[in-house]
C-alpha cells in the first residue's frame, strides 16, 4: 500500500467517514494544508501517548487523577455514570452538575461484546459503595443498549442498597410537539411531574 492509501485507509477508521470523505481530506491536507497535516500528526502522536484513562473515573486525563476527580469543591454525594468522555464533557458544559463521574467507556451490547466486565460494572459498585456517594446519576443514552445498560446497573446498585435514579428525558426545550417524535411524547407525558 502507497503511503496515500495508508492515510486514507487511516481516515476511514473515523466514525461517520467513508471512503469518498477518507480521500477528499486526504488530498485537501496533502494538496493545500501540508503544515495542517504535520500538526494533525504531532497532535494525534502526543495523544496517543500521553493521554490515559483516569485511575478515579475512567475518563480522558494526562495525569493519573483526572481535574475534575482531584476537584473537593464538587459534592460528592452524587456520582453521575456515563457511556464516554464525550457525554461527559456535554454534562460538564451545562454547568449544571456538580457531582463526580463514572465513565464507562461503552455500553452493553452482547452483540459487540460489550459485557458488564468489558464496561467495568464491578469497579462502578466498588466507587458507588464508597461511603460519601449518596445517589447514582445513570445517564446512558437512550438508545435499546443505553437503556439495558441502565436497567443492568440500576438493579445491580439497588440490590446493594444504593439509590439509582435515571437521567429524565422529555420534549426539548424550544421545540413545537408537531414535530417531536411520538416516543419522546410518550416518554414525556409518563414521565410528567
Amino acid at each position: 500500500m502507497t503511503a496515500l492509501e495508508q492515510l486514507i485507509e487511516a481516515l476511514k477508521r473515523l466514525p461517520g467517514v467513508g471512503q469518498k470523505s477518507a480521500q477528499r481530506m486526504a488530498y485537501h491536507l496533502l494538496q493545500h494544508d501540508r503544515d495542517g497535516a504535520r500538526a494533525i500528526a504531532q497532535a494525534l502522536a502526543a495523544a496517543a501517548s500521553q493521554v490515559r484513562l483516569c485511575e478515579r473515573c475512567h475518563t480522558f486525563s494526562e495525569a493519573p487523577v483526572c481535574e475534575i476527580c482531584s476537584d473537593t469543591r464538587r459534592d460528592a454525594s452524587l456520582l453521575c455514570v456515563v457511556e464516554t468522555p464525550a457525554d461527559q464533557a456535554a454534562l460538564e458544559r451545562s454547568g449544571s452538575f456538580q457531582g463526580y463521574y463514572f465513565v464507562l467507556q461503552g455500553r452493553l451490547s452482547p452483540l459487540d461484546g460489550q459485557s458488564t466486565q468489558a464496561i467495568g460494572a464491578q469497579q462502578l459498585l466498588a466507587r458507588a459503595a464508597e461511603p460519601a456517594v449518596q445517589e447514582v446519576i445513570l445517564a446512558t443514552s437512550f438508545t435499546a443498549e443505553g437503556e439495558a445498560t441502565a436497567h443492568v446497573l440500576g438493579e445491580a446498585l439497588r440490590a446493594r442498597g444504593i439509590k439509582a435514579t435515571r437521567l429524565a428525558r422529555g420534549v426539548p426545550v424550544g421545540s413545537e410537539l408537531e414535530y417531536v417524535d411520538l416516543g419522546t411524547i410518550a416518554h414525556a407525558l409518563v414521565d410528567r411531574r
